[in-house]
């Protein structure tokens, strides 16, 4: 592409173009406020106990007998403690397939950006602990695996707070003959990346994670199968595997190369890589280009890297708006779009990415040709990054922070349970399944701040419908939360 056309794109904002074209650009944001903001969201979703350091005071204790109930079964003779993880998003049910990717999301974060994080880092550990002290405990009983907690169908039901809820805990579990490769895989990458982590700050921990993490990958691998087919009726449609297992596994054995430097997990890698082909994707359910970016930095400078740099040079060339293969959509304000609900998740994934991988670039001395004249360094990639963060705080054209409780104007209707209801100081009686469709309908803001919970989104026009029904473009994650966490570490430490 010539200068002139690409003139003409930054003036007219094509949406191949608009990356440059950001509504309030040359706004400066407080990164370092919405990094502590991002990190305190992960309290609002804390389930079981809570520590007497809990910030959002507003939350209390909530599923404090989760596991119980599968005591005295057919396959457990006693009670199973599964107390504690963090609830999804906007309802009460303890998904471990997408809380394993938030938790391997928030350890790499820490682990690439750890050193620019401050007094926020001491957080960010607790948040990641939070989550590996809860999968220590469901990978607990050998040849099985909890994949999830509480009816998801019930659950959806009801609109209650989580210190009320009343619905079905039911702790569901992958084993031998009914097999979940994904979630298992994808809970030991969380293991190895947190025991990675943690062994700068306490080793004794850190080697029981990578321990479990060893024998939880051991299990996905020996005992091949999707969740899907075992326990499709409860997992399917919030989490469904759709890309299949095999991306889990190899994403499982790159963590564990990376934690134990074992010859195995490399000769696995080599093994099973041709299973992993959706090279532009990356998310709680497909793990393909986060594999390419973490074993190319494995391999910097090495010859076995080329078929994992290639796949990474494609991916970027799939993103930036300027590339002539470029196959994701841009809204005119410059907001990143893939396929999918939640589509923020989409933004903050694939800006990690790009500097993590904008690092590599940097230590390797290359650039990427994506065809024609267009050249992608690591200076572009943390352009691209930088867009869709500022986007997200408020340099679109709604002049609106997507982060509640950063900036002058955020959403204040958002499909959260906890956040929506009155807070059991304000309310101590009990709000039962039905009790809380008022609260639901109301068009008043949500009584509790989740801070720093960043939603799903505008639509594709830039447009937003601030409704609490809209759960789409209204609904939290913690999996939209915690590449951003990474990705505001950097910047905050790299603010222009």
């Amino acid at each position: 592409m010539g200068f002139v056309q690409r003139l003409v794109m930054i003036v007219v904002g094509t949406l191949l173009g608009v990356t440059e074209i950001r509504m309030g650009m040359g706004r400066e944001h407080n990164y370092g406020e919405a990094l502590t903001k991002s990190i305190l969201f992960f309290e609002g979703q804390r389930s079981g106990k809570l520590p007497p350091t809990q910030r959002m005071s507003w939350r209390k204790d909530s599923a404090l007998e989760d596991g119980f109930q599968v005591a005295n079964t057919q396959f457990f003779n006693k009670v199973i403690d599964l107390v504690g993880g963090y609830y999804d998003a906007g309802d009460n049910v303890k998904f471990n397939f997408p809380m394993a990717f938030s938790t391997t999301m928030l350890a790499w974060s820490v682990i690439e950006f750890g050193k620019f994080m401050g007094p926020d880092l001491k957080h960010a550990l607790d948040a990641i602990r939070w989550a590996t002290d809860y999968f220590l405990k469901a990978t607990s009983i050998p040849g099985f695996v909890f994949a999830q907690v509480g009816d998801p169908h019930g659950d959806h039901k009801c609109w209650e707070r989580p210190e009320d809820m009343d619905t079905p805990r039911t702790a569901y579990a992958v084993s031998r003959d009914h097999p979940g490769s994904e979630v298992s895989a994808e809970i030991a990458a969380a293991l190895a990346a947190s025991s990675i982590v943690y062994k700068k700050y306490h080793i004794g921990y850190s080697k029981r994670l990578l321990q479990r993490a060893i024998m939880v990958f051991d299990f996905a691998d020996k005992y091949r199968g999707s969740y899907n087919d075992s326990l499709g009726p409860w997992v399917c449609p919030f989490y469904c595997d759709f890309s299949g297992y095999q991306d889990e596994l190899v994403w499982g054995a790159a963590w564990l190369l990376k934690a134990t430097k074992l010859p195995y997990y490399w000769n696995y890698i080599e093994q099973n890589i041709q299973n992993v082909k959706n090279f532009g994707e990356f998310g709680w359910d497909s793990k393909d280009a986060g594999i390419n970016v973490l074993v190319s930095k494995l391999l910097i400078n090495s010859a076995f890297s080329m078929p994992f740099t290639l796949n990474v040079d494609k991916f970027v060339c799939s993103v930036i708006p300027e590339s002539p293969s470029v196959s994701v959509s841009y809204s005119p304000g410059g907001l990143l779009f893939k396929p999918g609900g939640s589509n923020l998740q989409h933004a903050t994934a694939i800006s990690f990415l790009f500097l993590v991988y904008a690092g590599y670039l940097n230590k390797a001395n290359k650039v990427i040709h994506c065809g024609g004249n267009v050249f992608a360094s690591a200076k572009r990639l943390k352009q691209v990054a930088r867009g869709q963060v500022d986007y997200i705080l408020g340099s679109n054209p709604l002049n609106m922070s997507y982060m509640v409780g950063y900036g002058p104007k955020y959403p204040q209707r958002i499909h959260h349970r906890a956040s929506s209801l009155p807070s059991v100081d304000e309310f101590p009686g009990h709000i039962d399944c039905r009790g809380g469709s008022s609260y639901f309908d109301t068009q008043n803001p949500n009584p509790n701040l989740l801070i720093g919970a960043v939603v799903g989104g505008p639509d594709i026009t830039d447009s937003y419908t601030y409704s609490r029904a809209d759960f789409v473009h209204s609904e939290p994650t913690t999996y939209i939360n915690a590449p951003l966490v990474g990705v505001l570490a950097y910047f905050k430490s790299h603010p222009s």
